[in-house]
C-alpha cells in the first residue's frame, strides 16, 4: 500500500500541464512548417515520427514516475520534451534555409571536415566527458550531448557528394572473382580510409556503436551508388576483422563480446562494473511481458539501468508485450520505407544517395539497438531514433527528418 501511495504521489508531482500540452503543439508547428515550406514532401514521415516520439516520451515519463516512487527524482521526460522542441525548431530552420538539397553538394568536403571535427570533439581535454566508459560526450553548460549524432548527418552529405562524383570508376573498373565484380586496388583507398577512421573511433573513444554506424553508412551508400555486391562483402570482411582485432587487443571491446556470448554465466552476470546484469534484467523484463505485456504502469522497467535510454526497448517490451514492440518496429519500417521511396523518386544522383543513406541509418540503428537488447548482437550504445532519451539525438533526428523531406520539394 505504501508503494501504491508513493507512486500516486509521484504521478501527481510529474503530471504537470505543460508536458501533455507541449507535445501536440510541437507536432502541429512541424506540420504547418512542412506544409508551407515542403508541400511535396512525403506526408507519411512526420506522423510516423510524432507517433514514435510520443510513445517514447510517455515511457520516459513512466520511468520517471517509477524512479520517483523509489526516492530517485528524475526529470528525463521534461528534458526530452525540451530537446524535442529544439529539434522541431532546427527542423523548421532547415526547411526554410534549404531551398534545394542539391546546394549541399557544394559543401561536400566542408561537410567532411565538420563531421570529422564533431567526431573527435569528445577527445578534446576540458570539453569531452567519459560516461560509462565511452568518450563520446561533450559538456555544454549543465547539459551533455553526443556530437556524433550531428556528425552522421555531415558525413552522409560528404559520402553522397564523393560517391556521386566517383561512382563510375568505383562501379565499372575491376575484374570478376568468383562471380563478384571486384574493385581495383587503387579504388580501395576510400573504404580503407573510412575503415581506419572507424577503428580509430572504436579504439580512442571506446564506442563500438558509432564506429559500426559510420562504416555501415559508407558501405551502404557505396552499394547504392555502384550496385556492386562486392563492396558489401569487402565491407563486412573489413569490419569483422577489425572488430575481432579490437576485441583481442582492447579490454573494453572484449568485454562487450564477453557479455554477449556469456550473459548468463554467473561470473559475468555478477561482475561489477562491466557485467551482464543490465542485459539479463532487460531480457527477463521482456519475458515477463509476454505477448500482450503487463500493461502500462504495471511493469518494473525501473529495475533495468538506463531504462529510459539504452534499454527503452526492453521497457516497452515489458509493458506493451511482443504485440506492442511489433507495432513500434512497423512504424520504423514505414519510416525507412518512405525514405527509400523518396530516394527512388529523386531525379539527381546526389539526392538519391543522400535520401537512401538517411533511410538506411534509421533502419540500421533500429536493427543494431534491438539486436543488442535481445542478445542477437553485442550491445553497442546506439540510440533508438526519436524514441529513447538522449541529449543530442532528438534535435539531430529532427534535422535528419527535415533534410530528407527537403529532397521531395
Amino acid at each position: 500500500s505504501d508503494c501504491v501511495v508513493s507512486t500516486a504521489r509521484a504521478a501527481t508531482a510529474f503530471s504537470t500541464p505543460p508536458l501533455p500540452a507541449a507535445r501536440p503543439s510541437c507536432a502541429l508547428g512541424r506540420h504547418l512548417g512542412r506544409g508551407l515550406r515542403g508541400p511535396y514532401a512525403d506526408p507519411g514521415v512526420l506522423p510516423t515520427v510524432v507517433a514514435l516520439n510520443g510513445r517514447g516520451l510517455a515511457m520516459i515519463h513512466r520511468v520517471d514516475i517509477a524512479q520517483a516512487a523509489r526516492g530517485h527524482i528524475e526529470t528525463f521526460a521534461s528534458r526530452q520534451l525540451a530537446w524535442t522542441a529544439l529539434g522541431g525548431i532546427l527542423a523548421a530552420a532547415v526547411l526554410i534555409a534549404l531551398q534545394d538539397h542539391r546546394t549541399l553538394r557544394r559543401y561536400t568536403y566542408t561537410a567532411m571536415i565538420v563531421g570529422l571535427g564533431l567526431v573527435v570533439l569528445p577527445l578534446v581535454p576540458g570539453i569531452g566527458a567519459d560516461i560509462n566508459g565511452a568518450q563520446i560526450w561533450v559538456h555544454i553548460g549543465r547539459n551533455s550531448l553526443q556530437p556524433a549524432e550531428f556528425a552522421k548527418l555531415a558525413l552522409a552529405i560528404f559520402f553522397a557528394g564523393y560517391l556521386v562524383t566517383n561512382r563510375d570508376t568505383l562501379a565499372l573498373a575491376g575484374r570478376k572473382v568468383l562471380g563478384l565484380q571486384m574493385p581495383r586496388a587503387r579504388d580501395l583507398g576510400p573504404i580503407l580510409l573510412v575503415w581506419v577512421f572507424s577503428l580509430g573511433v572504436l579504439v580512442f573513444e571506446r564506442d563500438l556503436g558509432t564506429s559500426l554506424l559510420f562504416f555501415g553508412l559508407f558501405v551502404a551508400m557505396l552499394y547504392i551508388a555502384t550496385e556492386r555486391a562486392s563492396w558489401v562483402v569487402i565491407g563486412l570482411v573489413l569490419f569483422a576483422g577489425g572488430a575481432a582485432l579490437a576485441a583481442r587487443s582492447f579490454a573494453h571491446v572484449g568485454a562487450r563480446f564477453t557479455i554477449w556470448l556469456h550473459a548468463l554465466d554467473p561470473a559475468v552476470y555478477s561482475k561489477s562494473p562491466g557485467g551482464s546484469g543490465q542485459l539479463v534484467t532487460g531480457l527477463f523484463g521482456m519475458a515477463s511481458g509476454g505477448l500482450f505485456g503487463t500493461g502500462l504502469g504495471q511493469g518494473r522497467p525501473d529495475l533495468v539501468p538506463y531504462a529510459e535510454s539504452d534499454f527503452i526497448v526492453s521497457s516497452l517490451g515489458e509493458e506493451l508485450g511482443l504485440t506492442g514492440l511489433i507495432a513500434i518496429l512497423t512504424c520504423y519500417l514505414v519510416f525507412s520505407q518512405r525514405g527509400l521511396r523518396t530516394a527512388i523518386g529523386v531525379r539527381d544522383g546526389f539526392g538519391k544517395l543522400l535520401a537512401g543513406g538517411l533511410a538506411f541509418v534509421v533502419a540500421f540503428q533500429c536493427f543494431v539497438v534491438v539486436g543488442g537488447v535481445t542478445r542477437l548482437l553485442p550491445l553497442t550504445g546506439l540510440t533508438m531514433p526519436v524514441l529513447d532519451y538522449g541529449g543530442a539525438a532528438p534535435p539531430a533526428n529532427r534535422v535528419w527528418d527535415a533534410a530528407r523531406q527537403s529532397t521531395r520539394r
